[in-house]
């Protein structure tokens, strides 16, 4: 983990990532199998690496895989397809378990606060690894002052509101709009007491590499997604690095659907586009449960012309995506602006919280409390 100066005073400090139990020590063990091992199993060496390009990297992964998709990667046969899913299922034995073996793994789940106090409550502490958190509103809102604000405190230990262990942790970043600023990463940075510098080498930020035919990823590059296509091939990577650095806690995509509008238009392209998202987002949703990591994605909205005449505030707003993404989503937040510099989030959905509203501003140092 980068070093770090002396931290700010405990007011400007967000929550425990979560709850101390006595006794309880969070474990550092890899959360995952790589697909190496299924050399173990009789899987030859070049099979494997054919799953690897097409950003299989797990044993989990195969699992999740489909044999429709399996065949579809260059050079594998039915035989092939089928030894490969058997020696998956040896490896990982039954997909049942009980209620007490959920509730360990669960125990695994890491919390990572939103930089906000207040925010934090609503979620019961912050976002969550292995699940999809959403964010939408409109312009001047916070939504990527948040991603940003989150990928300084991901680095923080869990006691401070972070996801870091002992060898630190590593965060990345889908820009989709060109928003990504470094210069704010610091100051936030100095919010919580660590070196602006340190922070932005552990943010990997997605760009093609204009000297190399293979996409690559690289540490505080100045480039983003600019397709659709482009942006799940970064999330392919992704998969890749997660698979070999085991220290990645949060990926954030800044915004999902940005590059979608763009590339889909009208109602004759609504089906194809819906279908790319849909891949792209179990690809997400998969990455989560995989890695033990949080996802979170923002989101633009659009005027709901059938909600005009309600009288709650930001009724006449909603989400992009459709029912796709809200399905996809565990956690939805929508936020709106109040008075003067006051912002306020809406939980509108999640798994085992109840709606609410918290209040929060924007500031040098990113999201915090009014």
């Amino acid at each position: 983990m980068a070093p770090r100066r002396p931290t700010a005073s405990e007011g400007s400090m967000p929550p425990p990532s979560r709850p101390a139990t006595p006794g309880e020590e969070y474990e550092e063990t890899p959360f995952f199998d790589n697909v190496d091992e299924l050399q173990q199993q009789g899987i030859n060496v070049q099979d494997i690496l054919k799953l690897k390009g097409a950003a299989i990297n797990t044993i989990s992964g195969v699992i999740m895989t489909t044999r429709r998709q399996l065949l579809k990667i260059k050079g594998m046969s039915e035989a092939k397809v089928e030894k490969i899913k058997e020696a998956a299922q040896k490896s990982t034995g039954s997909s049942f378990a009980t209620g007490i073996e959920v509730q360990d793994r669960r125990k695994r789940v890491l919390v990572i606060s939103t930089g906000s106090k207040s925010v934090d409550a609503i979620l019961g502490g912050g976002i969550m690894s292995q699940s999809i958190s959403e964010v939408y509103g409109e312009f001047r809102t916070g939504k990527t002052q948040l991603a940003h604000t989150m990928c300084v405190v991901a680095q923080l230990p869990p006691e401070l509101g972070g996801a870091s262990g002992k060898a630190g942790i590593f965060v990345a970043y889908v820009d989709t709009e060109g928003t990504f600023r470094p210069d704010r990463i610091k100051s936030i940075a100095e919010r919580f007491g660590v070196d602006g510098n340190m922070a932005l080498e552990n943010i990997l930020y997605g760009c093609y590499k204009l000297n190399e035919s293979l996409l690559s990823l690289t540490y505080a590059s100045s480039a983003r997604a600019y397709n659709s296509e482009h942006q799940m091939e970064l999330i392919n990577e992704c998969s890749m690095r997660f698979a070999d650095d085991k220290d990645y806690r949060l990926l954030i995509v800044d915004s999902i659907m940005a590059l979608f509008r763009v590339d889909f238009s009208g109602r004759g392209e609504l089906s194809e586009r819906q279908q790319k998202l849909a891949q792209m987002l179990s690809k997400l949703t998969k990455l989560t449960e995989e890695y033990n990591i949080a996802v979170l994605l923002t989101n633009q909205v659009q005027s709901d012309p059938g909600a005009t005449m309600t009288f709650v505030a930001g009724g006449a707003l909603k989400p992009i995506g459709g029912h796709i993404l809200s399905h996809s989503s565990a956690t939805r937040m929508f936020l709106r602006k109040g008075r003067a510099e006051e912002r306020v989030a809406k939980l509108v959905d999640s798994p085992d919280r109840p709606e609410s509203e918290a209040s929060y501003k924007l500031d040098e140092g990113g999201w915090t409390d009014v």
